[in-house]
């Protein structure tokens, strides 16, 4: 008996020993996002210790303004962050090496429908024509939604010029419409009905569903020193949000519980928006689209070489 129950107490002791080495192993990274659920597998990989069982002690850092997140990863403030197609390839046209390791969301119709141009009380959008000389704020200048408004805009026959934009994060989006701060923002759920549940404005256009796409809406980035110098961490990486992919697209509680903690948005209000989708696969033919956009927009200078661009 006394000998079964030392061994019990040795296995026990050896036991608590193997986790807590293979907690000291974890390697620790920062992973930077807004506040959407574009980056949903990232959350769930966290919430759901994917990432722990893949040897990873990762944490979510929220990032206001999703136009900061180049600097942050290139900074080390964060290792891995979640870029829009948009922000990667003008930081990269920029000169800052980057390189995509992951994908993260891509546009399909459920994203698109729930993206829209929010209008504050007492302005009226009769057309895309009407936003001349309005002030639209926009979760960063030359971030997704803005460039894809932009290009609705032209579509359309407008001027973007004729437009004034300016950068308001998501969090900030309702009391800057309810204070007359714009007279519309560049949003998306659970963002749109939260302010419309508040009496604050409209919906102007759904211009994302009316563009119809499919490319990649997020995905996530490194430096390209730091991923060349931390290959195994960049594979772990890739398993875990291979990973939480599936969750985020057929597991609605667990996605809405973890985009909800990171968000720090009400769980019920997360649970009336599916989340986009999140797609790990990333190939360089998925931002010819983009980068065709931007060079029309004027926002790219160089000729990029978009296999360059992501992680082999």
């Amino acid at each position: 008996m006394r000998h079964r129950l030392r061994s019990a107490v040795v296995g026990l002791v050896l036991t608590t020993l193997a986790l807590a080495s293979a907690t000291a192993r974890a390697e620790k990274i920062q992973i930077g996002c807004t506040a959407t659920s574009d980056c949903a597998s990232a959350m769930v990989a966290v919430d759901e210790g994917i990432f722990k069982k893949h040897g990873l002690d990762a944490e979510m850092v929220l990032i206001g303004i999703n136009s900061n997140i180049p600097a942050a990863i290139l900074s080390n403030s964060i290792q891995i962050g979640g870029p829009t197609s948009t922000v990667f390839l003008q930081a990269a046209d920029g000169g800052l090496d980057l390189v995509a390791v992951s994908g993260a969301s891509i546009m399909n119709k459920t994203s698109n429908d729930a993206i829209a141009a929010f209008v504050r009380n007492g302005i009226t959008i009769n057309g895309p024509q009407d936003f001349k000389g309005k002030k639209v704020g926009a979760p960063g200048i030359g971030a997704f939604l803005q460039v894809l408004f932009v290009k609705w805009l032209v579509e359309k026959g407008v001027d973007p010029k004729s437009v004034n934009f300016v950068e308001v994060t998501f969090p900030t989006m309702a009391d800057t419409i309810k204070s007359g701060g714009v007279d519309a923002v560049l949003t998306a759920e659970p963002f749109v009905m939260r302010m419309t549940n508040a009496n604050l404005g409209t919906v102007g256009a759904r211009y994302a569903a009316e563009l119809a796409r499919t490319e990649p809406i997020i995905f996530y980035a490194a430096s390209r020193e730091w991923a060349e110098k931390n290959p195994e961490t960049v594979k772990k990486f890739r398993a875990a949000i291979a990973e939480a992919a599936p969750i985020v697209n057929n597991d609605r509680e667990k996605a809405s519980a973890a985009i909800a903690k990171f968000t720090k948005q009400p769980l019920e209000l997360v649970k009336l928006t599916t989340p986009n989708s999140a797609e790990p696969v990333l190939k360089p033919e998925q931002l010819a689209w983009w980068v065709d956009v931007m060079s029309a927009q004027k926002m790219l200078q160089s000729k990029l070489d978009l296999k360059k661009l992501i992680l082999d």
